[in-house]
C-alpha cells in the first residue's frame, strides 16, 4: 500500500514527465486493440519508427530551441534544401559519402549559426528571422530541383542510412541476433546509468525513490526496451534511421543534463537577464543552439532524403510544425526554461503512432489532421494548467 501510495504521488509530483508515456501506452493499446494486433507488429513499429525519425531528430534540437524562448521556421526548408545539396553532391558531382555528409552537417550548422546571429545580435524576433529563412531555403529547393523536378539518388550506401538494417550475425528461431545483443546492451548500460544517478544523489544528500518504487521502475523501463527489441528483432531488427535517432538522443540528453552547456542553456531559458547577470554569455548560447538547430536539420534532411532515395520539390514540407508539435507533445514548455530532449522523442513517436494507427484504421486524412491538432492544443492547454498550479 505504501508503495502504490508513493507512486501515486510520483506521478502526481511529475506529471509534466510522465504524463507523455501514459499518453504514447494508451495510444499504443488503443490501436493495438482496435487493429487486432496489427498495430504492434514487427513491420509496422520498424517502419513506424523509421518515418518518425528524421522529425525526431528536428524535435530535440526544436526542443532546445523553445527552451530559450525562441522557435525556428525554418528547418523544414533547410532540411528539403540540403537534402537536395547532399543529392546533387553525390549524383551531379560525383562525390563519395564521406565527404558530403560532413559538408552537408557544416552548412547546417553555418545556416543554422546566420539564424543565430539575427536573433541574437541583431536582434530580429526569432519567428520574423526564420520565417524569412524559411521562404528563402523554400526558394533554394525549388531553384536547385527545377531542371529535374526530383533527383534520383543511386548511392546504395547514402540509401541504407534511411532505409538499411544494422546487420545480422545469425537468425535465433526467426529473431535478429545482432538486435537482440544490443537491445541486451542497452538495458544494461541504463540499468547501470540509473543506479549511478542514484548512488550520486544518495552522496549529496538528495532525496531518492524508496528501493521498492526503484526496482520496479527499472524492470519497467528494462522490461519495454526489450520488448521493442524483441519486435524489431522479428523483422530486419534495428534499422539505421532508429541506431542514429538514439545516438542523437543519448548525445543531447548528456549534453542537456550533465555538463556546463545544459544548465547555461536551461538558465537562458528560465530567466534571460538573470542569467546574463550570472555571467553566463546568452549571445552565445543561442548562437550554439540555433547553430546545433541547423545542424539537425542538414541530419534530418540526409535521413528523409536516404529514405526516400530522391530529393524532391517537396521535401520539409511542414517539417517545422511537425517538429514543434513533437517538442510541445513530448513536454516542453511554452515559457521556456522546461523540457528534455527525451519527451521531444516519445512526442515525435506519439504524432508517428497516431499517424500510423489511423492509416491502419483507415480514417481519412482531414480526421487525421483535425486529431493530431487536437492532440497539439492538448498538449499545450496541459502544459499551461500545470503552470498554473504550480504557480
Amino acid at each position: 500500500m505504501n508503495l502504490f501510495k508513493e507512486a501515486k504521488d510520483l506521478v502526481k509530483d511529475n506529471i509534466r514527465d510522465y504524463g507523455m508515456y501514459i499518453a504514447l501506452a494508451v495510444i499504443l493499446l488503443t490501436f493495438t486493440f482496435m487493429t487486432n494486433g496489427l498495430f504492434m507488429s514487427s513491420r509496422n513499429i520498424s517502419n513506424l519508427l523509421d518515418s518518425a525519425g528524421y522529425i525526431a531528430v528536428l524535435a530535440v534540437g526544436m526542443t532546445l530551441v523553445i527552451v530559450i524562448r525562441h522557435i525556428d521556421l525554418s528547418v523544414g526548408f533547410v532540411a528539403g534544401f540540403l537534402g537536395a545539396v547532399a543529392a546533387i553532391f553525390l549524383t551531379q558531382w560525383g562525390v563519395s559519402i564521406w565527404i558530403t555528409i560532413p559538408v552537408v552537417l557544416i552548412f547546417g550548422i553555418v545556416i543554422g549559426l546566420f539564424n543565430g546571429v539575427l536573433v541574437a545580435r541583431i536582434g530580429i524576433p526569432s519567428f520574423v528571422a526564420t520565417l524569412a529563412g524559411m521562404l528563402i531555403f523554400r526558394g533554394a529547393l525549388l531553384q536547385v530541383t527545377e531542371r529535374t523536378g526530383t533527383i534520383i539518388i543511386k548511392d546504395s550506401q547514402f540509401n541504407a542510412i534511411g532505409n538499411g538494417f544494422i546487420p545480422s550475425l545469425m537468425q535465433i528461431n526467426g529473431l535478429h541476433l545482432m538486435t537482440l545483443i544490443v537491445g541486451l546492451i542497452g538495458i544494461l548500460l541504463y540499468i547501470y546509468s540509473e543506479f549511478s544517478n542514484r548512488r550520486n544523489k544518495l552522496k549529496y544528500g538528495f532525496e531518492v525513490m524508496s528501493n521498492g518504487i526503484f526496482t520496479i521502475k527499472l524492470i519497467l523501463i528494462s522490461g519495454i526496451i526489450a520488448y521493442i527489441t524483441w519486435i524489431l528483432a522479428g523483422y530486419n531488427g534495428f534499422s539505421w534511421t532508429v541506431v542514429i535517432m538514439v545516438i542523437v538522443v543519448i548525445i543531447y540528453h548528456f549534453l542537456s543534463t550533465k555538463t556546463v552547456l545544459g544548465r547555461h542553456i536551461y538558465a537562458v531559458g528560465s530567466n534571460p537577464e538573470a542569467a546574463h547577470l550570472s555571467g553566463i554569455n546568452v549571445q552565445k548560447i543561442t548562437y550554439i543552439v540555433f547553430g546545433s538547430m541547423g545542424m539537425l536539420a542538414a541530419l534530418s534532411g540526409i535521413l528523409f532524403t536516404s529514405r526516400l532515395q530522391s530529393a524532391t520539390t517537396t521535401a520539409g514540407t511542414l517539417f517545422e510544425l511537425d517538429a514543434i508539435a513533437a517538442a510541445y507533445v513530448g513536454g516542453v514548455s511554452s515559457a521556456g526554461g522546461v523540457g528534455k530532449v527525451t519527451g521531444a522523442i516519445i512526442g515525435a513517436i506519439v504524432m508517428a503512432s497516431l499517424s500510423s494507427g489511423m492509416n491502419l484504421l483507415g480514417v481519412g486524412i482531414s480526421y487525421q489532421y483535425m486529431i493530431r491538432g487536437g492532440v497539439l492544443a492538448g498538449a499545450v492547454i496541459f502544459d499551461v494548467m500545470t503552470r498554473k498550479q504550480r504557480a
